[in-house]
């Protein structure tokens, strides 16, 4: 789980969340940098050089002012880090199409963000199939709306890559699954580890408070312009079947006493958030370099395994006798992947012997080959 950890004072009078939180409130404060919203992009990297530098040197600190580093300059570096041919959004303009006269877009595009007048637009659902047959929705958001949005995250993670713990890994900029999965492995390995819980929030990205998530940002940011600009994509609301609908939550994503402890407290601390663990996905599991030998004295056989990333972990022995965690693509997955290798064969099976020596066989052996276990020596 990751951690959701530049000020304005709390004039409302709603409460904070450190104080909803029974925490003690962050003290303010107004350092601001000294670059203007017109740098050059030099200029600009080493303005958000000095934002991580406060964030680090800083844990209390509240930033009132971020959205100069919002420049023109940034807005490029943000058009050109999206997908060009990603899923068409709901104001129909292509990547292709929004660069023809990028630079006049885009210096449009920032007056108005920071003149007050830019207005988020709904996000068109659409849905995906998950590896257990059910639909995920996902919100397509307008590349407009995308542009702003990857720069506003550029400037966040200066502030929130110095908070997040060590062991998050997910949506974080230069961090992988794969270096997640290496992370588990060596932490049940090194820190002898007994029990796995096996959890899953229920909607997490559906039932997100959107006061919650708010209350959260103010923390650490403070420049009203940045939260509003936040609350406007909340606000923005989805498209679905032509019709629009109003989004109120969600986003467009040791011993066993140690053990249920910490299920029960995680669990208290999500409802009091409007938050569930997923009864179906959440499970206690015995595991690790002495688990196979406590089962085997209660009777019980052998550990149980559990899925993370797309595998399957298992508690095994090296040929040497040495506990291992061995890795194995999820049997979810990998029929997912049979299954459009299988539909690519059939796709090609009339296709002239020429054209599959041409390319075609490559193309269907690049995209369609299942994915090879993964397994630790």
């Amino acid at each position: 789980m990751a951690d959701v950890p530049m000020n304005c004072s709390n004039k409302d009078g709603r409460p904070s969340a450190e104080s909803k939180e029974g925490r003690p409130l962050i003290e303010e404060n107004t350092l601001q940098s000294n670059t203007s919203p017109t740098q050059s992009g030099e200029r600009v990297s080493q303005g958000l050089a000095g934002v991580r530098k406060a964030a680090r040197e800083r844990k209390k600190m509240k930033f009132t002012a971020l959205l100069h580093h919002l420049t023109v300059e940034l807005l490029t570096e943000s058009f050109y880090a999206l997908k060009r041919k990603g899923a068409p959004r709901v104001d129909g303009v292509t990547w292709q199409e929004y660069e023809t006269g990028l630079a006049g877009r885009l210096v449009d595009l920032h007056s108005r963000v920071h003149r007050g007048a830019y207005r988020a637009q709904p996000s068109r659902r659409v849905f995906i199939e998950k590896s257990d047959g059910r639909q995920r929705p996902l919100g397509v958001a307008a590349l407009e709306d995308k542009v702003v949005q990857q720069a506003v995250v550029t400037i966040l993670n200066q502030i929130y890559e110095e908070d997040f713990r060590g062991f998050s890994y997910g949506f974080r900029p230069g961090r992988s699954q794969h270096q997640a999965l290496d992370a588990l492995n060596v932490a049940i390995k090194r820190r002898k580890v007994r029990w796995v819980l096996d959890c899953d929030i229920r909607g997490f990205f559906d039932n997100l408070s959107h006061e919650w998530l708010q209350l959260f940002l103010q923390h650490r940011v403070a420049d009203v312009r940045i939260l509003r600009l936040i609350q406007k994509w909340l606000k923005a609301g989805v498209i679905e079947a032509g019709e629009w609908t109003d989004t109120k939550v969600g986003t467009p994503q040791g011993a066993v006493a140690d053990a249920n402890r910490f299920l029960k407290d995680y669990q208290e601390r999500l409802q009091k958030f409007g938050l569930e663990l997923h009864p179906d996905k959440t499970r206690l599991i015995e595991f690790g370099r002495f688990a196979e030998q406590n089962r085997t004295q209660r009777g019980e056989g052998e550990p149980e395994t559990f899925d993370f990333l797309g595998f399957t972990h298992i508690s095994g022995k090296h040929r040497r006798g040495e506990f291992v965690v061995k890795r194995i693509t999820a049997g979810t997955r990998m029929e997912k992947k049979l299954s459009e290798v299988k539909q690519q064969l059939h796709a090609r099976m009339h296709a002239p012997m020429r054209n599959l020596a041409n390319g075609s066989a490559r193309s269907c052996k690049a995209t369609s080959t299942p994915t090879r276990p993964w397994k630790y020596p």
